[in-house]
């Protein structure tokens, strides 16, 4: 079994609630639109990242970073990518991506839209955690935290860190 932290848009800043979350999971997935070196930093000493760029991100972290993370953990196939679109209105760049891996898992971010919903045309659970950031249009802050335990995936639960406007960011 592993326990999993699911992030997206943090455009260079991490609320200071976020902590108590992730000290609980095994890894921490990032879907892109970091926005810093330091978040990744931050992130890395608390758990293992496995992370995609975004369209904000520079080149640090683009270098350290690809645009696509295709990964199998626990009996699953997975594809983190930052632009998606969302199930039945697909980006066009995501279709020959889906041929090319099937995952059971598609990760993404980019909307700042929270959003889990399996794909049926795809036989693929969406995963979009919403922005964990505070720059955009969102309401909320917020993240995914999830179990995968024999290629099953369970206790999703979509977690509120906090409005979008507040006095807990850091650097």
């Amino acid at each position: 079994m592993v326990r999993i932290a699911v992030l997206s848009d943090t455009h260079g800043y991490l609320d200071s609630k976020i902590w108590k979350y992730l000290k609980e999971v095994d890894e921490i997935w990032h879907a892109g639109d970091i926005g810093s070196i330091e978040v990744i930093d931050q992130l890395k000493s608390i758990k293992p990242l496995r992370a995609v760029y975004g369209n904000i991100d520079d080149s640090k972290i683009r270098t350290e970073f690809k645009e696509d993370y295709y990964f199998q953990i626990e009996q699953k196939k997975v594809l983190i990518t930052h632009i998606a679109g969302r199930p039945y209105r697909y980006a066009k760049t995501l279709i020959p991506k889906l041929e090319k891996y099937t995952p059971d898992i598609l990760v993404c971010g980019h909307s700042h839209t929270l959003l889990v919903q399996f794909d049926k045309k795809w036989n693929v659970l969406w995963l979009n955690p919403g922005a964990c950031g505070y720059k955009g249009f969102h309401l909320m802050k917020t993240l995914l935290r999830f179990k995968i335990d024999g290629g099953k995936v369970i206790d999703m639960e979509a977690i509120e860190i906090g409005p979008r406007v507040g006095n807990n960011q850091i650097i």
